[in-house]
């Protein structure tokens, strides 16, 4: 590799990464003004999880559709689309007169989102050494996540120093800058590659893949590979339960569940968004040196970390010590890197013509995960008499939490049957 093209490849990463960037601050643009958003449209609890939760069906509806344009038209035009979307979802969300407006912003914007990080997948995979694809994965998402930094004062700065609509029609004036960049910057693949060239996995046939290739066949196929299901399952149930806290749920139980000023409150989500990027290269590495001991070194131990850190806070007497609610936030903030390890199962079992297919699929688990997460607290919520800010109590926000409980254990038990199926497959014992 000489210098201008290693330079070229560095160039492109960095402005699909940055597109990445906004997409994380525009998907969490609500994290830090929940309750702003609950004032200013006057909705109950399961009302503002709708807000989350429509935003994450649609981003986890088109994944597959997404995953099938992008293998058939490369990531910059989707990508540019997604970004164009976004801006559109936030300049209605800035002026929405009503609840169903606002949901119907948030909505468009799921549908943006759902392009850029598949989109800059590719783009490692496509410009980047297979060996370091793990790696740069995890850079990716390390680096993507500090979108939430983003979303969390900077954002509640800005609506309270001036007014709903100057702080959303900002973030939608930051879509706009980077569809141009994007457009500007991002190539499909190298100049000396004029096709992509697919190494099937388990037969090591090397083939040409053209845009006529049927999409169909290689959407069947990635389903059907065990492999792509463990990926599935691996990403429904690592990130769930960081994505509720960080997206919606967190900042209110913080605040006016277990006590804590705004700023401490910000400061534990601060937390974990760093530890999130201080973990992703750790697995990163792991990943790569252990491949046929992702799910028992990775995965399963941050479910299990996870699980205990909430069970714990849920059932302090009275409101958790400070320290405890950030030994929280480190052990929520392992979702999201063991998260990104399903991606690696998804390229290491699919050929390179269904590659964004595949992991379409894998990505919609998470984000299917994480609406039924948003929507059960707030259900739970409700139930409980607590749906609106004036009655969030400590006693709701426990039953609220425990609803994440059965998803941990489904997610668990698929995890173990796919990993056996894929063991068995690669000619393995289990």
């Amino acid at each position: 590799m000489t210098a201008a093209s290693a330079w070229r490849i560095w160039t492109i990463w960095s402005v699909g990464v940055a597109a990445y960037v906004v997409s994380v601050a525009n998907r969490t643009s609500l994290a830090a003004v929940g309750v702003d958003a609950a004032h200013v449209f006057h909705a109950d609890a399961s009302t503002l999880s709708l807000f989350a939760v429509l935003q994450l069906a649609v981003y986890g509806l088109v994944q597959i559709p997404v995953g099938i344009l992008l293998d058939r038209f490369g990531s910059r035009p989707i990508m540019v689309a997604g970004m164009l979307l976004m801006t559109a979802g936030q300049l209605i969300m800035a002026f929405a007169p009503s609840v169903g407006v606002a949901i119907i912003a948030r909505m468009v914007l799921g549908a943006g989102d759902a392009a850029i990080f598949p989109g800059v997948l590719r783009v490692v995979a496509t410009w980047f050494p297979a060996q370091r694809a793990p790696l740069m994965a995890q850079l990716t998402g390390i680096v993507g996540q500090t979108g939430q930094l983003l979303s969390l004062m900077p954002m509640a700065a800005l609506l309270h120093a001036t007014s709903w609509s100057v702080a959303f029609s900002s973030l939608a004036g930051l879509g706009a800058l980077f569809a141009v960049l994007v457009f500007g910057v991002i190539r499909n693949h190298p100049p000396e590659t004029g096709r992509d060239v697919s190494v099937d996995t388990d037969t090591g046939a090397i083939r040409v893949v053209v845009s006529r290739a049927d999409l169909r066949v290689s959407l069947r196929e990635a389903l059907a590979h065990p492999g792509t299901r463990l990926g599935f399952w691996s990403h429904f149930t690592t990130p769930f339960a960081g994505t509720a806290f960080v997206m919606l749920w967190g900042i209110p139980f913080l605040t006016v569940g277990q006590g804590l000023t705004t700023a401490q409150a910000s400061l534990i989500t601060t937390i974990f968004v760093i530890c999130g990027m201080i973990f992703g290269p750790v697995i990163g590495v792991l990943s790569s040196r252990h491949p046929l001991r992702r799910s028992f070194l990775l995965v399963l131990p941050t479910i299990a970390v996870q699980a205990a850190a909430w069970m714990i806070v849920l059932l302090w007497p009275g409101p958790a010590p400070f320290w405890m609610l950030v030994i929280l936030a480190v052990a929520l903030a392992t979702g999201g890197p063991a998260s990104m390890v399903a991606f690696d199962h998804a390229r290491v079992h699919n050929p390179q013509h269904r590659l964004s297919t595949a992991t379409g699929i894998v990505n919609g688990g998470g984000f299917f995960a994480a609406l039924l997460a948003i929507l059960l607290i707030g259900l739970a919520l409700d139930v409980q008499g607590a749906g609106s800010p004036e009655h969030y109590s400590l006693d709701a926000f426990r039953g609220a939490f425990a609803t994440q409980i059965p998803l941990w254990v489904l997610g668990t038990a698929f995890i173990l049957r796919e990993r056996g199926l894929t063991r068995r497959r690669m000619g393995l014992r289990r």
